[in-house]
């Protein structure tokens, strides 16, 4: 069994991770947020940043694009084995796919106060329209992913057009 400790160092370093992948989807010219799936042994097993821009898709948030390459690596849509790290409070479109995943653990680094649909604005795993509960950890690597959200916004007001 983990202790505390470990597992707290194990939320850490996947928020690295996804943390690197947010900076990717930022140095692309989208919103930097990352997304890391892990499976039940600990391993990575899918991963994912904002592309919405560079695909032009709304639909291309990091949770999403993640939940769905660890379906098909795993060949279901069942992914309550799963852990999912997110450097943001997933929106109501990503909450609603978290719920639909059945992710077994939703670990994010920073609340959105606009759109946050887990814990901040709506609490979509916790309504009465949820089929599925899951734990969820907030606040894992915080500073981090504020400062990385911050510098990208204040990067993109300075910029010259």
């Amino acid at each position: 069994m983990l202790t505390e400790y470990s597992e707290y160092t194990i939320h850490k370093y996947w928020m690295h991770r996804a943390l690197e992948l947010a900076k990717i989807a930022g140095d692309e010219g989208d919103v930097p947020v990352g997304a890391v799936i892990v499976d039940a042994s600990g391993k990575a097993i899918a991963q994912g940043q904002n592309r919405k821009e560079r695909d032009q898709d709304p639909t291309a948030h990091a949770e999403i694009l993640a939940i769905k390459a660890a379906a098909s690596k795993l060949k279901t849509w069942r992914l309550n084995q799963c852990t999912l790290y997110v450097t943001l409070e997933p929106c109501p479109m990503c909450a609603g796919a978290i719920i639909q995943a059945r992710i077994g653990v939703l670990v994010y680094g920073l609340d959105d106060p606009k759109t946050g649909a887990v814990r901040t604005v709506a609490n979509i795993p916790d309504s009465a329209a949820s089929n599925h509960r899951l734990r969820v950890i907030a606040g894992i690597q915080e500073s981090a992913c504020r400062q990385q959200l911050q510098s990208w916004f204040a990067n993109l007001r300075h910029s010259p057009d």
